[in-house]
């Protein structure tokens, strides 16, 4: 069996070596000539998988060391017989890390502030849990996950269910945490474009640490102006290639990598080799040493002790200053992210 695999997905090397012959692969050399005679890929972001990449070729399982898929043209891969897996949940308590070190820096209180969740989802779910747990009062919104539940409410277990337009006017606070959909009935591009920036209140923070099409950047950048709407964005429309009028009014801004925590990294590489060793029957190599799913909150824990933990474990100020000195370096300032550990919750 022969597997290529993503040379930049961390901690995979050696791990499926006895079991298959695997080859790694820059990003840009997925091309149709070198994958044709794979049967399995393992991939990021980056790879777009569809007819022009895998026409023609062996390939019966794409696993992605992501919790996104809008890189895969799921109806033709489904329709050609290809398996297609992602990682969910691996990045959520970095991107939580990512949410709420931001937040707080920008002087959001509990019993002061109230904090929007629109996704309530692997990471939706750990940001609403942190925040009530910190004191705030959490508003959350996802209708298609309301759609599925028996009775089409979503019971949170942190927050409290409202509609987008009640949690866009009351929030102080606005956090996205959807996957990027065109189509069906919640498609969420352009979920924030001028309709919903005008029912937020003046001053107002929105954190796109979800997808970049998620908002509408044109949008983001007249509601900064009209509003004073503060931006915390990781995610942004046409990366790797950012609008630097939308950089230059950020509050706070990065270079996509808010799951870049390393213990993301490592669920990321155990998912992709569990997929690839229960697709194909195979005994699964050791996988000790990588981290685990995550776990809840201690229930002993304070609010003061979360907060304390968070905030110092992640700065994203610096990263800001170097993606404002280099916008055009947005991905080899992302490829060279020194993966930071996740808040230490003792």
């Amino acid at each position: 069996m022969k597997i290529i695999a993503d040379s930049h997905i961390p901690f995979l090397k050696g791990r499926l070596e006895p079991l298959a012959r695997i080859e790694y692969i820059e990003p840009s050399e997925f091309v149709p000539e070198r994958v044709k005679d794979a049967d399995a890929l393992l991939i990021r972001t980056r790879t777009r998988c569809d007819a022009p990449l895998l026409e023609g070729s062996h390939v019966r399982l794409i696993a992605t060391a992501t919790i996104g898929m809008d890189q895969f043209n799921l109806p033709w891969c489904r329709s050609h017989g290809i398996e297609c897996l992602n990682s969910p949940g691996c990045n959520a308590p970095g991107v939580a890390q990512y949410v709420w070190s931001s937040l707080l820096r920008l002087g959001m209180e509990p019993g002061r502030h109230r904090v929007g969740v629109v996704g309530y989802g692997n990471v939706g779910s750990i940001v609403a849990e942190w925040g009530a747990r910190m004191g705030f009062e959490i508003l959350v919104n996802d209708p298609p996950k309301a759609a599925i539940s028996p009775d089409g409410e979503l019971h949170p277990a942190y927050g409290r269910e409202v509609p987008l337009d009640e949690l866009l006017r009351l929030s102080d606070a606005v956090t996205l945490h959807t996957p990027l959909t065109r189509d069906g009935d919640h498609p969420s591009y352009h979920l924030i474009s001028e309709s919903e920036t005008a029912l937020m209140k003046p001053g107002a923070v929105l954190v796109n640490a979800a997808r970049g099409p998620v908002t509408d950047t044109q949008a983001l950048i007249a509601a900064r102006a009209d509003k004073g709407l503060r931006l915390v964005i990781d995610t942004w429309e046409g990366e790797p290639q950012i609008s630097e009028e939308l950089l230059r009014r950020t509050d706070i801004a990065s270079y996509h990598i808010a799951g870049y925590s390393l213990e993301g990294k490592q669920r990321a590489t155990r998912a992709v080799v569990e997929h690839v060793c229960h697709f194909f029957g195979l005994g699964l190599p050791g996988l000790s040493d990588l981290a685990t799913a995550y776990k809840p909150l201690a229930a002993t824990m304070k609010p003061d002790e979360i907060r304390r933990a968070i905030t110092d474990s992640f700065d994203p100020l610096e990263i800001m200053r170097q993606l404002r000195a280099a916008p055009g370096r947005f991905e080899p300032l992302r490829e060279a992210y020194i993966y930071r550990p996740e808040p230490r919750f003792i």
